[in-house]
């Protein structure tokens, strides 16, 4: 089931944690719709800004929203204009009643993170540079990171521009799909070409998370 499901999912209560956390299961249907709306426009206005993760939570009284982000001056926009125009557009989205905070933090590994280095990749094809490059040279920068073991580059679609779509993959060092507690960082992005669309998928092995735990 390993190389079947995505890694993040079935490692939640092992090496991974929930992205969206509340107490209250009274109208979690709603909080499941409004949470979807919020990632999908967070994922587009913050397209190419270095967004490795988004976490939701909700207490009593508020609605928190955290951006791990690896370029923040850029989401925050000068003195704080950013991120309170992404407040006023997430109350809009939601109609919700009670406060929403927007909180920012900075991830300082951008290379250990699946999402950032999909995103870069997507952008590069989006320039026309040819894949192979653009995946040897993410490769090789994710690689390079200490905290990495592993990584898988996966590519699929009209590659180049040629008439029939295929897949094309690269990867180094490890990768134990199967193991529960190894923290394996997932994502895919999609590139938006003149020949149509071509899928990315990242997986990053960052070591054993219950070897760090210890």
């Amino acid at each position: 089931m390993g190389q079947k499901i995505s890694p993040i999912s079935m490692r939640i209560g092992f090496s991974q944690d929930w992205r969206s956390r509340y107490f209250s299961k009274r109208d979690l249907i709603k909080y499941l719709k409004d949470d979807v709306k919020i990632r999908q426009f967070l994922e587009k206005k913050l397209r190419f800004m270095g967004v490795a993760k988004i976490e939701i939570e909700r207490n009593p009284g508020q609605l928190k929203v955290i951006i791990h982000t690896s370029r923040p001056g850029l989401v925050i926009g000068r003195a704080g204009s950013g991120s309170e125009e992404l407040k006023k557009e997430i109350d809009k989205l939601v109609k919700n009643s009670t406060p929403i905070r927007i909180e920012i933090q900075e991830y300082k590994n951008p290379e250990t993170s699946a999402l950032i280095m999909a995103e870069q990749i997507v952008e590069r094809i989006e320039k026309r540079m040819p894949f192979r490059r653009v995946m040897k040279q993410a490769l090789a920068k994710i690689i390079s990171s200490r905290e990495v073991r592993g990584t898988k580059i996966e590519i699929k679609g009209r590659l180049d521009g040629s008439e029939i779509a295929r897949t094309e993959h690269m990867e180094q060092g490890l990768m134990p799909l199967q193991t529960l507690t190894a923290d394996i960082d997932f994502a895919k992005s999609t590139a938006y070409t003149t020949y149509g669309t071509v899928g990315v998928k990242v997986w990053v092995y960052r070591g054993n998370a219950a070897a760090k735990k210890d």
